[in-house]
């Protein structure tokens, strides 16, 4: 079930990435999301394959169609997952809760013998006394880590005509919290190779620090739920399953990933790494330049700018006309200039460019 899964995702994913280009590409995905939503998952196989994961990203695609659908299928599988967890821990707090009655029940029955007895005794020495003090008790007992129970005992006495009656009355109150998706690791995970396991520590080392480079508070609390040595291991995984050993031929790629993570100033790169902005998978086929923060890319596509326009200023000057017409798109808007590039006796030669497809051509 799980490779299924992941295999109708991939298609989606395919589908999504050629939407934007591609009307049909778009109707392609929208079939695949619909297919998806109906596809039977359950808790495990979602943990497991981390599709949910990756389908947040289609949740921010240009198409509206898409972001609707993906958002769709998404909260459905989150529901899915609370459904689930609420099952296993009413399921835990039923079994915990026979057993802290049964304890209870024990040692309930002895203290309210132990008191009616001690009760009997001060009643005839002390004929005065006809009530006890109410004492309450209060313990917490951590079943799990989203579970807990408070238990509060409560003994008081009341008369009759009679005598005094004993009353023990006892309140459980149970708190519950659902967690969604697997536990946080408390500490690496190694895989008995030096090399790689050098790797993993400095990943996680650089991942630990966005908790303390982020300034936002909404921004702040996303880190906090994020396990880094998850992220850490998951990251290297990806890199040694595709690139080999990281002093092998792909050595050079290692560099790159380890570097712009490690950056002091590129916070950006590491932080959507560990919010899962950008994909384990992903990050493998990024260049140099995709990586860098967004500032470094906001001062990269200046000096692009900057160098496309001197390069056009330097290039010989362009008159636009509709006396030619492109071969490709049949439009008549166009642009020219002449250059002599044969003797001087020869005509000139003439470069046209087409404004509405860029199609070129030339002649003499």
């Amino acid at each position: 079930m799980e490779k299924e899964l992941c295999e109708l995702f991939e298609s989606v994913k395919s589908a999504a990435d050629g939407a934007e280009n591609s009307p049909s590409e778009e109707e392609r995905c929208l079939d695949e999301l619909k297919q998806l939503k109906k596809f039977p998952v359950n808790y495990q196989v979602l943990v497991s394959s981390q599709v949910g994961k990756r389908l947040r990203q289609l949740t921010k695609h240009r198409s509206e169609k898409i972001k609707a659908l993906a958002s769709d299928v998404v909260d459905m599988w989150k529901n899915i997952i609370v459904k689930e967890t609420m099952k296993n821990k009413k399921n835990e707090a039923a079994e915990n809760g026979n057993s802290v009655k049964a304890e209870t029940t024990g040692s309930e029955t002895n203290g309210a013998k132990n008191l009616q007895r001690s009760n009997s005794i001060k009643g005839e020495t002390n004929p005065a006394a006809k009530k006890l003090k109410v004492e309450t008790k209060p313990a917490k007992l951590e079943v799990s880590t989203s579970l807990k129970i408070e238990k509060t005992e409560v003994i008081q006495t009341t008369k009759n005509s009679t005598g005094k009656q004993l009353h023990v009355e006892t309140k459980v109150k149970v708190e519950k919290t659902t967690s969604v998706g697997p536990p946080k690791l408390t500490s690496l995970v190694y895989c008995k190779d030096p090399i790689r396991d050098k790797l993993r520590e400095l990943l996680a080392e650089a991942l630990c620090k966005v908790l303390t480079e982020v300034e936002d508070d909404n921004l702040k609390q996303r880190v906090n739920e994020c396990d880094p040595y998850r992220v850490a291991v998951i990251v290297e995984t990806a890199m040694f399953e595709k690139w080999g050993k990281s002093n092998g031929a792909q050595k050079f790629k290692y560099r790159s990933v380890m570097f712009n993570i490690k950056d002091p100033n590129n916070r950006d790169f590491r932080r959507k790494v560990l919010l899962g902005d950008i994909e384990p998978r992903d990050i493998l086929e990024l260049t140099p330049e995709e990586m860098a923060s967004d500032e470094r890319q906001v001062e990269n596509e200046k000096l692009k700018q900057k160098a496309l326009f001197n390069s056009e200023r330097a290039a010989a000057p362009k008159a636009s006309t509709d006396q030619f017409t492109c071969g490709r798109c049949k439009k008549k808007e166009t642009t020219y200039y002449q250059m002599q590039t044969r003797s001087a006796d020869e005509p000139m030669t003439t470069y046209v460019t087409c404004v509405n497809c860029g199609n070129h051509w030339k002649f003499c």
